[in-house]
């Protein structure tokens, strides 16, 4: 009886230290992908996948034109969720812009997705009905990747937003 007894306890403890070994593999949440956003980034490139070539995208946010958003800034800092984004492009139609946004990360589905809205001056984010929601990709030292779903045509197309990490 003692030896089967000891062969049980054996089995258990090692049954406890292998479970401890185990790696788990944990997609990315919202929480975790909040920390990986937190920072100042550099938006270096939009670009379009599965765009029909007879779509044509010319703005995104805001209607800004695409190309005068490619270089800005965007200040995600530590302490709060309040941010900014600042258009600084010299191209030909392009204005110049320091914006305020409030942003977060959100789980939908077991996609993360970075989501903000403009804050305008004297108004609160709550009192703002519309903001913006993009997968978020990845995010992290080597950068970070927005995708933005677009139908054109009855297809669904993206826009991809590259950043890097200042």
């Amino acid at each position: 009886m003692k030896k089967i007894l000891h062969a049980i306890m054996v089995t258990g403890l090692m049954a406890v230290a292998f479970s401890a070994c185990k790696t788990q593999s944990q997609a990315p949440t919202a929480k975790s992908e909040k920390k990986n956003v937190k920072g100042t980034w550099v938006l270096n490139n939009i670009s379009f996948e599965g765009l029909p070539k007879t779509a044509r995208i010319t703005t995104v946010f805001s209607d800004i034109p695409y190309k005068c958003l490619e270089g800005s800034v965007w200040t995600l800092p530590n302490a709060t969720a309040n941010g900014t984004y600042a258009i600084t492009s010299g191209e030909t139609g392009c204005s110049p812009i320091t914006q305020n946004i409030v942003w977060s990360t959100y789980d939908r589905g077991g996609q993360v997705y970075f989501q903000f809205k403009e804050l305008l001056s004297g108004v609160k984010a709550k009192n703002t009905p519309d903001g913006y929601r993009v997968e978020l990709i990845s995010a992290g030292d080597g950068g970070m990747t927005w995708r933005a779903p677009v139908t054109v045509d009855g297809t669904t197309a993206y826009i991809v937003y590259a950043f890097s990490r200042r």
